[in-house]
Order: structure tokens, then sequence, then C-alpha cells
């Protein structure tokens, strides 16, 4: 796919902002550092100025004032821990065109899409305080439908964050005012003195690896494929559970657990790892402020072996992932907090056979992103995940029924589909 670009900007705060230095949480420290990667697409509707980049960067110089921040950079202090140096450096604003056709590439999931493109490139190799947070690009189709893509340093900041700051500047382009307040200061989330963990927390471990004895010396590369699950499909894998109250993500990640390990032919004296990402927002008492910018995601990890998986009721499997999910309260947050500063190298592992990481973009406000022109007609991350991620999305038309983006090896993703829909 060929991308033309036309121009790039730093857009700035559009009036004086806090300088200084923000403090970063463990929470923020625990991820990598990257930037989260997202597109948008959206319908032309046939207005003169539909996404008129000057009428895009005066919004998004008018929401980098409560969200100043984000307009900064990555530096140190004199310890040398990571912090927010804020300084009005600006985000990057890249208007580029394209030839391609939209609604083919919504649908392509293979590497070869392009669909990359569509978010600008981020530099890493001139240091931490050398690129901008927050990146973003808007690509006009031949069609007339165009793509924001954007990319936001995941050390910043977490998926529901990101998606406040999104929606916020998109309040300010259609002329509302933004719907969540920023809340800045992070030291809420700071640990405790001394640090005192009260749980293992096993999460942090390393992974549970092949076992010598498993069929997979020669893994094959990831495929990605998206998988529609309609209602009466969701309705009738739930129906296996009557008469009890688990939310419809735990029974679908108990199934898709149980699927992937079919598909993988493990061994049932392998053990497996399922990765729940868990909002900890609301569980903290307090509850932190509405609009905490930052990350507060913490993880579930329950472990299984393979043939327990497999022989036990479902039922079973879900009441061990709700129980893994229901110990995160205010101390179990607090707890992490305090365990990552007395081990503060720690990141977040990659799944990878034999084991599993399912994330949800349902709860999250995904499709409010109007910025005068109507909502996106779909939104997805930019690039292709790696090996044993699962991410369930809410199906664009707003039916019910969700969408499973799933990357599995190419031997194994055929199966996984026979036994997902095996309901």
């Amino acid at each position: 796919m060929e991308i033309i670009i036309r121009e790039s900007s730093m857009v700035r705060p559009a009036q004086d902002t806090p300088k200084g230095r923000l403090w970063l949480s463990n929470l923020d420290l625990a991820n990598i550092r990257f930037h989260i990667r997202t597109v948008y697409f959206y319908k032309p509707n046939g207005c003169s100025d539909f996404f008129q980049p000057q009428l895009l960067k005066e919004a998004l110089s008018k929401v980098l004032v409560p969200f100043y921040p984000v307009a900064g950079r990555l530096g140190c202090d004199e310890n040398g821990r990571l912090e927010v140096i804020c300084n009005e450096g600006g985000v990057l604003f890249v208007e580029a065109e394209s030839t391609a056709d939209m609604d083919q590439l919504i649908e392509d999931l293979t590497d070869t899409s392009g669909v990359s493109q569509l978010v600008p490139k981020v530099d890493y190799s001139g240091g931490i305080s050398s690129y901008p947070l927050l990146l973003l690009q808007v690509t006009t189709f031949k069609c007339g439908g165009v793509c924001l893509g954007h990319g936001l340093q995941h050390t910043f900041t977490d998926g529901l964050s990101a998606f406040q700051f999104i929606n916020s500047w998109a309040d300010i382009a259609r002329g509302s005012a933004p719907g969540v307040v920023p809340y800045i200061d992070r030291t809420l989330l700071r640990a405790r003195v001394p640090p005192t963990p009260t749980f293992d927390h096993v999460e942090y471990h390393p992974p549970p690896t092949l076992n010598n004895s498993s069929t997979h010396s020669d893994p094959k590369p990831p495929v990605v494929s998206i998988f529609k699950l309609t209602v009466d499909q969701i309705n009738t894998l739930k129906a296996k559970l009557s008469g009890t109250k688990y939310s419809t993500y735990k029974i679908l990640c108990a199934h898709m657990w149980r699927c992937s390990s079919k598909a993988r032919g493990l061994s049932d004296d392998q053990a497996t790892r399922l990765q729940i990402p868990i909002d900890g927002r609301s569980r903290l008492n307090p509850p932190l402020p509405q609009g905490y910018l930052g990350n507060v995601i913490l993880h579930a990890k329950p472990i299984v072996l393979v043939g327990d998986l497999l022989s036990e009721p479902l039922t079973n499997t879900v009441k061990a992932i709700d129980e893994s999910v229901k110990q995160v309260n205010d101390e179990y947050v607090r707890s992490v907090i305090d365990y990552l500063e007395k081990a503060p190298d720690v990141n977040e592992q990659p799944p990878r056979c034999p084991n599993l990481s399912i994330r949800t973009w349902v709860w999250l406000p995904t499709y409010d992103a109007d910025f005068g022109w109507g909502r996106p007609i779909y939104i997805r991350p930019s690039t292709i995940f790696l090996e044993g991620k699962i991410l369930m999305l809410r199906s664009p038309t707003d039916d019910g029924s969700l969408l499973l983006m799933t990357c599995l090896e190419t031997s194994h993703i055929e199966l996984f589909a026979k036994f997902l829909y095996d309901l």
C-alpha cells in the first residue's frame, strides 16, 4: 500500500500549561516502552470540511491544555527512574493520502496489509526524550473515507486513558465540552513505606514453558483471524452454565482457553497460564478519580494442567477464573504496587504457547470518537499481535455480537475455529 505524506507538524497546547516533572507509578513502569497503536476508520458523510486537518489541529491544541502531560516527553530523575517531562514539546500530527481501498484494508489482517503505515513510525534510536508520547496520522483514501491512526506511549498510559483522551479531543472538535476531566497526579499509587507486599504475585513469575514431550519443536508462524460470535451463539454457551451468575467475558475466557489448548495439541501434563487484564481503578478503596490519567491495569493469571482443564466441567474453569479475578481488591492492588517497588525491573511477558492472553475492549468507549462527522465504522489495533493473544471487540453494528481477533500458529488456527464454534 502506498502512503503519500502531505504534511507533518508538531501540535502544542493552545495556551501555557504547567511545566515540571510528572512522577510515574510502579504500574506505569511495569509496561514495555512502546506505543499503543490503534486505527479508527470513518465513512465520508458528504460534508465539505470532513476531517479537515486545520479543524482537527485546533481542537487538538485545545484538548492538550487539560491533558498537558500528553504533550511532554519521557525522561529520568536523578535516580534514573522514568518520569514525564511536561515541557509542551507537542504531539506529532501527520496528514497523508492513499489510493488503497479502505473497505478491503479494514478486513485485511495479514502482515502485508499495510495497516501499520496508518500510524506514524517511532524512531526510538534517539533516546526516550527524543520522540513524542503521542503520534497521530489522518489518512484520506480514494473513496473519501478517512483513517485516524494514533500511537500513545504505553508507559505513559493504558487503553482506557488513551480512549478518554481521543474522545475528549473529538468532543472539542464537534463543539462540546470534554466528557472527562483528566486527573494528572499519580502519587495516589505510591508504594507504602516500607513496601509490604502481602501476596506472592505469581503473575510476575516466568510463565510455563512447553514440556519436552510436547510436539512443538518446529513452531509455525502465527496468523491472525477474526471470529464472530453472534448473540445466539453466546447465549448457547452461557446456557451450559444455567443457574450461575458469571459474566459473559469469564465464560468466553474459559471456553477459549480450552479451545486453544485442544487446538495446540498440548499434553495432559502441560501447564498453561491464562492472562486476564483487570482495570484496578474501581477496585481501590476509595476508587481512583474517573479521569485518572495513567496505567492501572493488573493481571489475573490462573495456571492449570491441560489434562485438568479439558476434563473438568466448564463451570469449574469459569469458577477458577472468577476467583482469580475477585482476589484483585484494594489490598491486592496495593500489594502489587509494593511488590513492584521491591522488584522494579519486572516487565509484562508475552503469552506464547502453551499460554494465552485474552484482552477485551468491550467495556471501553471505543466507538465514541465522533469528531462531528459521525462515529467510526471500525476500530482495531494497527499491528498484529504476538502468538497467544486474543482481543475481544464489540461488533461495529452494536448488535450484541462479539469479534475475537485471534493470533495463533498457522497450524492451530483452523482447529481453534472448529472447537470455538462447537457449542
